[in-house]
Formats: C-alpha cells, sequence, structure tokens
C-alpha cells in the first residue's frame, strides 16, 4: 500500500552494520542480513524529522547481492584495568536499498497540533532527500557512512527480482520509546522476517506482537523554534499531495 504522503529514496554505501542490540554488547558483531526496520527509520530520520511526525517505514528492496566482510577491531574495555581488546566485527558489503516510506502525526505531542500541516512536512522531506539529507546518513553504526539519493521504488533491476521468498527467521524491528508509544517503557519490538522478490514489507510498529520491555524510560520532551520562524526558514508549497 503506498500512502498519499510516501517518500522514496536510494540509499547505499561500501559498509553495513544492523544487529539486534539486545545482544550487540558482547565484544563480536555480526549483521544481520538485511537492513532492520529500526536502521531505516534512522535513515530517514537524518534526512528530515519534526518532533511532529513519527516514520514509518513500509518496505525495502535489496538491490545488490548479499555479501559479507570481517574486520578486526580494538573495543574499548569499559571494566577492569581498561584499555582495548580485539574482536571481530562482520559487516555487509557494497550495499544497495530502494525504500518507501510514509510519515504519522505524533499523537502525544498535543502541543505541536498546529503543525500538522502534511503538505508542508511531505515537500520539505522530498527536497532533503534531493539533497541527500539534513545529517550525516549511516547504516546501522557510525563508521557505515552512507549516501541518499531520490528514486523510484522498482524502478532498475534488483539481485533477487526472480527469488520467490527467502526468510531470514526472528528479527529485531525497532523500539518503541515513551514519547511515541508507551507511557514510561522502553520497549523492543521483534518480526519473523522474509523477502519476496527481493522486497521485505515491514508490519506497522503497532502490529508486532513480539515485545520485550527493556527498561522502563521517562519521555524527553523536545523543545522546537517558533513554527512561524521554522516556516520561514525551509518555505514549503501550498500544493496538495496527491496520490
Amino acid at each position: 500500500m503506498k500512502y498519499k504522503n510516501s517518500v522514496e529514496f536510494k540509499v547505499h554505501g561500501k559498509y553495513a552494520l544492523f544487529t539486534d542490540p539486545l545482544t550487540k554488547i558482547g565484544g563480536e558483531k555480526c549483521s544481520y542480513q538485511v537492513p532492520t526496520y529500526e536502521a531505516l527509520k534512522g535513515v530517514i530520520s537524518s534526512v528530515y524529522w519534526k518532533p511532529t511526525i513519527i516514520w514509518i517505514i513500509d518496505k525495502v528492496r535489496i538491490m545488490k547481492q548479499i555479501k559479507t566482510q570481517t574486520q578486526s577491531a580494538k573495543p574499548v574495555i569499559y571494566s577492569g584495568s581498561g584499555g582495548n581488546s580485539l574482536s571481530i566485527y562482520t559487516y555487509l558489503a557494497d550495499v544497495e536499498y530502494q525504500v518507501q516510506a510514509h510519515f504519522e502525526w505524533n499523537e502525544k505531542r498535543e502541543d505541536l497540533k498546529q503543525d500538522q500541516n502534511e503538505n508542508k512536512h511531505y515537500y520539505v522531506a522530498k527536497r532533503m532527500i534531493e539533497r541527500g539529507g539534513r545529517r550525516d546518513i549511516f547504516l546501522g553504526t557510525r563508521e557505515c557512512q552512507a549516501y541518499v539519493e531520490p528514486c523510484k521504488f522498482g524502478e532498475d533491476t534488483g539481485e533477487y527480482d526472480d527469488h520467490p521468498e527467502l526468510a531470514f527467521g526472528l528479527m529485531f524491528h525497532g523500539f518503541d520509546y515513551p514519547d511515541e508509544g508507551e507511557d514510561g517503557k522502553f520497549i523492543a519490538r521483534f518480526w519473523w522476517a522474509k523477502m519476496k522478490q527481493g522486497v521485505i514489507e515491514f508490519p506497522h510498529p503497532k502490529d508486532c506482537s513480539i515485545r520485550k520491555l527493556v527498561r522502563s524510560m521517562k519521555a524527553q520532551k523536545i523543545e522546537t523554534i517558533g513554527l512561524a520562524e521554522e516556516d520561514l526558514l525551509e518555505g514549503y508549497e501550498e500544493a496538495e499531495v496527491t496520490q
């Protein structure tokens, strides 16, 4: 399903590292074969984000062959005598994805009701995609620098277009933060991931039934500059958002 405020973009990079945050606290890190919902949400949030909106990732298309590459690393030892240890990280190499996403209103921000202008956020997001994003783009971890470009979802030939179905088992989906989800709780979501003809369709966060409470957490309110000043800085078209 394509929403009227859907945006489409291509993200590519030399390396990617998509891990389960509940298990990556050890020395060794090994990437999932495909990007997580949370990682892609981080990409579009780096392109354009405001506390008024919540980005929802609808689907991702795997464009290049899934390849891995191992590298040695020296993570800091934070206990005992300190110093560094030697670990092996397994990255994805030479990655490219097409992503389709849309935004919904953050109903927990009652103070930003007057900023719920769908046309403004839609057109600013599209311009930011064309410019490559507002902040640094990375795939999973900071060392995996990436780049964003506009695209039409489904264009060009993907490596797995002819593969009927490929299952990846139970995967980390994303986080529910207290400023967007349940009050006072920081929750991790999981789902049974599968790819069809190179496309992974993500369930909506509300439809993920496998959840784990990470810890209690209070929502932090993010203050914004005056909306009049914000609109003046960004500008926006008054045209209607079309299907």
